[in-house]
């Protein structure tokens, strides 16, 4: 048991939840000398349902924290990504890039979250394990325009502390129950994805490939929009699952644990999985994604992570847009912690949209697209035949695009944005006729 928590703690930030949006928060705003106190529900370590697959993008934010070399000491190093659909294969490296590693790593959740959110308590922040938000504060009759802190559970002693807090980062998670008190909601006309997925033994456990499958189907026959994929963890294990990327009508009725029973019963023979390698029941989750979920900032909170749906479209990847939301977070509410004016996290929105709002865009626009089964079955089909475009879509939808460079990914990225800002025009122009 932990000692016994204080009835009344005050601090600068209050960070509600120690996933990967949470602890990269909590870390850069404690390595900056502030006062945080993190809130995490669970104990660690915890399981957590995702592929466990470490994206360029992920491996320099924890390179940036210093935790790389304790990943790369422990942990399995891959070097891309091979695509598998209508009996072809292709093996992508990442593509070189001035910004980002050309290798990624797989870390199940059991062990990553735990590694980050200790990496805070080092760096100063401290953490409240078994320890759940139940509410803001809402102080000085703001409602939901102000979080002032939390009353906090202590699920193992069934006690509550009030946490007054300066500044809040809600990254509670994708169902996010802090933000909705504090009025958020997702928009529903975007896409939300769907994943389940299970660990099996696997002889290829050391692949030096993570395998994406594109032509998972569903009981018709047809093509649907998502994924299969098995990710070697280098433990004797490998991550098996499947992700769906949209949520029009035509897929709402499909059943994800069936589509998972026949992605095992047909993967390749060579992995061998099958329910009598499977180690774990499969668990699964809904995923807003593309920045979904708002507002995402209020007068003293930002909402950061899948609680703020800032999953990739393109791919369902969220580690990475977990740790660079609560980041971006951390550096708005360090310079309006350090200002003597008026308080703006607006700057927040901000960021987060020259970050990602156009791009977002046109994931969004992508996920439509290939709702379409036979558009769906083209796009697989014609890349499948042409590796240099599956390796330049990989970079676009990877969103490891170069700046400033014009080569063939930055160029198919551009005429996305394009075409979305021109979908965007009529559709404006249709609501105001």
């Amino acid at each position: 048991m932990h000692p016994a928590r204080p009835a009344e703690r005050s601090c600068d930030v209050l960070v509600v939840g120690a996933g990967p949006a949470g602890s990269a928060a909590a870390y850069w705003l404690a390595a900056r000398g502030l006062d945080v106190v993190v809130l995490e529900k669970k104990h660690f370590p915890r399981e957590k349902t995702c592929g466990d697959g470490l994206t360029p993008r992920s491996v320099r934010q924890l390179a940036d924290m210093g935790i790389e070399p304790e990943i790369a000491s422990a942990h399995h190093r891959y070097e891309g990504l091979r695509s598998v659909a209508f009996g072809r294969a292709l093996e992508m490296r990442w593509p070189a890039h001035p910004d980002f590693p050309d290798y990624g790593y797989t870390v199940t959740r059991h062990d990553l979250d735990g590694l980050v959110a200790a990496h805070a308590e080092k760096a100063g922040a401290e953490l409240w394990q078994g320890a759940e938000a139940l509410a803001p504060l809402a102080p000085d009759g703001g409602g939901a325009l102000r979080a002032g802190g939390a009353t906090v559970l202590d699920r193992d002693r069934g006690t509550t502390s009030t946490v007054r807090a300066r500044f809040t980062v809600v990254a509670d998670g994708s169902l996010s129950r802090f933000g909705r008190a504090l009025g958020t909601s997702r928009v529903r006309e975007w896409p939300q994805g769907m994943a389940i997925r299970g660990y099996f033994a696997s002889p290829r456990h050391e692949d030096p490939f993570i395998e994406s499958h594109l032509d998972i189907r569903d009981r018709n026959g047809d093509v649907v929009p998502g994924y299969g994929w098995i990710f070697p963890l280098g433990d004797g294990r490998v991550n098996v699952g499947i992700g769906l990327l949209s949520t029009s009508d035509r897929w709402k009725g499909l059943n994800t644990t069936r589509l998972m029973e026949q992605f095992v019963e047909f993967a390749p023979r060579s992995w061998c999985i099958s329910p009598a390698t499977a180690l774990s029941q499969p668990t699964g989750g809904r995923l807003p994604m593309g920045l979904a979920v708002g507002p995402r900032s209020g007068a003293d909170w930002v909402v950061a992570g899948d609680a703020a749906g800032s999953i990739n479209p393109f791919n369902g990847e969220g580690i990475a847009y977990g740790y660079e939301t609560g980041r971006i977070a951390a550096e708005v509410i360090a310079a309006a912690a350090a200002s003597p004016g008026e308080i703006d996290l607006g700057a927040y929105e901000r960021r987060l949209q020259a970050e990602y709002g156009r791009y977002y865009a046109v994931a969004r626009s992508f996920v439509k697209l290939i709702a379409d089964p036979r558009a769906m079955r083209a796009c697989i089909a014609a890349g499948m035949h042409v590796g240099p475009l599956m390796e330049w879509m990989l970079a676009v939808m990877a969103n490891l695009t170069r700046p400033g460079v014009t080569g063939p990914p930055e160029v198919i990225y551009s005429g996305g944005a394009a075409l979305s800002r021109l979908v965007e025009r009529r559709q404006k122009r249709h609501a105001i006729t």
